[in-house]
């Protein structure tokens, strides 16, 4: 597949279904057991891919009135790899079946998380392909 199949593929509609705006709030609310506690709202976007790899971001933008620095979102990769609301293993098996047989995803790390902008930290998604057969 090509770069730009992929790009069709992980078009930003089929990202916000993939993880829609409402995931947020139930983060929150099973973290902190109220959504108002959250400083920022996810979101997961395709950024591209390599020969063997898709590359997916997982954006977090500060919401309105919150301070997004103030929360520790550099222990997030090590939460949202095994919290239950964020599911990633089960995105990656969906993110496999959007690719339609055009290759399996063999593994899945998060990366550290980034800080863009006071206002953005990001989590890089990366999935290794096995694009034999």
């Amino acid at each position: 597949m090509t770069a730009e199949n992929f790009n069709t593929i992980f078009n930003p509609d089929v990202m916000r279904n993939l993880f829609p705006e409402a995931r947020t709030d139930q983060f929150f609310d099973a973290l902190f057991g109220d959504v108002s506690e959250g400083a920022y709202d996810i979101s997961l976007e395709f950024e591209g891919c390599g020969q063997d790899e898709l590359h997916f971001q997982f954006r977090l933008r500060q919401r309105p009135g919150k301070c997004l620095a103030c929360h520790l979102t550099h222990g997030l990769p090590q939460v949202f790899s095994r919290h239950p609301v964020v599911n990633v293993r089960d995105l990656v098996r969906e993110i496999e079946r959007l690719m339609r047989g055009h290759g399996k995803c063999a593994d899945w790390r998060l990366g550290t998380t980034q800080e863009v902008s006071a206002q953005l930290h990001v989590i890089p998604l990366t999935i290794s392909l096995d694009l034999s057969g």
